[in-house]
């Protein structure tokens, strides 16, 4: 049986866009199923794994903050970036010219703890095996490494993590429901497409279905 893992993730702001707001951000109130997932795989990625979120557990209320963001609204295309590869000269951007301001409805203060674990891709190599994954993600995590900075739903809202040990316990007043949740993207070869899941979160646990492993 998979080993489950028990992580504590916590910051002083968090944004979880709920994707029906196309040009503002309005934060669900508590970390999505992907958005656990990206701050594991900032801890420890390799294509032989895939990290499955069982469990979300809320430890601290939610409390919304209103903010005003800066904010581009353009994207570099992958055309431009490898033309300017190909000629060894730099893109001219301007981000003055092209910056808007947009209301954010964010999380501060926020505290989870999340369940889960990693399940083999066929992607593994011939040496890989659970257990060589299972020792680099517990030494990882209690030094506090990384592959890259970890956040909470935007890159500017950097995120703590370490182990949870069943300190502070789950919010066992917080049973509601939390309706349609992002649970992650599943990516086609033509486009990606977001699923969803009827979320509830019963005595601050939000119990996650499962998701399917990559080929």
């Amino acid at each position: 049986m998979p080993t489950v893992y028990r992580v504590r993730i916590r910051g002083d702001l968090a944004c979880f866009t709920r994707p029906e707001f196309k040009t503002e951000r309005f934060s669900y109130e508590v970390i999505t199923p992907s958005a656990a997932r990206g701050v594991l795989e900032a801890i420890l990625w390799k294509p032989a794994i895939q990290w499955q979120i069982r469990r979300i557990l809320l430890l601290s209320p939610p409390r919304f903050i209103a903010l005003k963001r800066n904010e581009v609204t353009k994207r570099v295309s992958v055309t431009n970036v490898q033309r300017a590869v190909r000629s060894v000269s730099p893109l001219d951007y301007f981000a003055d010219e092209d910056r808007a301001q947009r209301n954010t409805l964010a999380l501060r203060d926020v505290d989870y703890a999340v369940e889960a674990e990693f399940q083999m891709t066929s992607r593994r190599g011939a040496d890989d095996n659970p257990r060589k994954f299972d020792e680099m993600f517990r030494r990882r995590l209690e030094k506090g490494q990384f592959h890259m900075q970890p956040y909470l739903g935007c890159r500017e809202f950097p995120a703590i993590v370490e182990p949870y040990t069943g300190t502070p316990p789950p919010l066992v007043d917080a049973t509601r429901e939390l309706g349609n949740m992002l649970h992650d993207l599943r990516y086609g070869p033509e486009r990606n497409e977001p699923v969803f899941f009827r979320a509830r979160m019963e005595r601050g646990v939000i119990e996650v279905p499962p998701w399917e492993v990559a080929a």
